[in-house]
């Protein structure tokens, strides 16, 4: 009697978790369009702060968020993977997908009807996608496609970058090429001759505060918005300058 209680209780401890998977990728509806940018980038400059996309290995897989989407910026760097549906017109065969960073705000326009150019009007849940990674999954002749989505991990290449701003009493930081959720919720910093200063988000992924880090070697501690922290000492070296950008230490999955 006893291990079939202990078998049953697993069965259903299986089911449990088999539910609560499910339920953490399951795809939900919206709407994708594109945006026409030199070298396939949707931009070079947005609500994120990230600068230019390809300089941060973002590139063509980046995409504006509907304001209910974006979060006020708090979203930047997650990753989120979209297909076109039901549309057998402009899909492509088998509805393929492709894995997209959030580095960007699209605005609504309530001057335009949600169903023709308001599409980023709120509520609306719309990704504005570069016109290369859109034709991975529709094609280029569609103005709008229905489209499913999902959060998934992050992919990295190297450590997380920092890159650094500001001026002697105004420290910022701009924290991209965040693995597992992208999404960072919290950051601390430490200098030599400090204990850790909690940060506060300026913008989208920069973060900052007053105090004068100059001459000192620079540690990061990092929370994503699962909870984990990660903390690279010592990241940046004592003769720091203002527009460099370092590499600490990356999330693993």
């Amino acid at each position: 009697m006893g291990a079939l209680q202990t078998t049953v209780l697993c069965l259903i401890l299986l089911q449990k978790l088999s539910i609560s998977a499910s339920k953490e990728e399951e795809w939900k509806s919206a709407t994708a369009t594109y945006s026409k940018e030199t070298e396939g980038s949707i931009i070079t400059e947005g609500a994120c702060g990230y600068g230019d996309l390809h300089k941060v290995y973002y590139g063509k897989y980046s995409a504006g968020l509907s304001t209910i989407l974006f979060n006020r910026g708090s979203i930047c760097g997650a990753c989120y993977e979209i297909r076109c549906v039901d549309h057998i017109l402009w899909c492509l065969q088998g509805s393929p997908s492709v894995v997209l960073t959030a580095t960007d705000f699209c605005p609504p326009n309530y001057g335009l009807s949600a169903d023709y150019g308001g599409w980023c009007n709120f509520p609306k849940e719309h990704f504005e996608m570069s016109e290369a990674a859109f034709s991975e999954i529709a094609k280029r002749k569609a103005d709008i496609v229905p489209v499913q989505y999902r959060r998934v991990k992050c992919e990295r290449s190297g450590g997380l970058r920092l890159t650094l701003s500001g001026s002697s009493h105004f420290y910022q930081v701009l924290i991209s090429n965040v693995g597992l959720d992208g999404e960072v919720v919290a950051v601390k910093v430490k200098g030599s001759k400090t204990g850790w200063i909690p940060m506060a988000r300026n913008w989208g992924q920069i973060w900052h505060c007053n105090v004068n880090l100059i001459g000192q070697p620079l540690s990061f501690e990092v929370t994503v918005s699962s909870g984990r922290t990660l903390t690279s000492y010592n990241a940046v070296p004592a003769k720091w300058q203002f527009g460099q950008t370092f590499e600490g230490k990356q999330f693993k999955n």
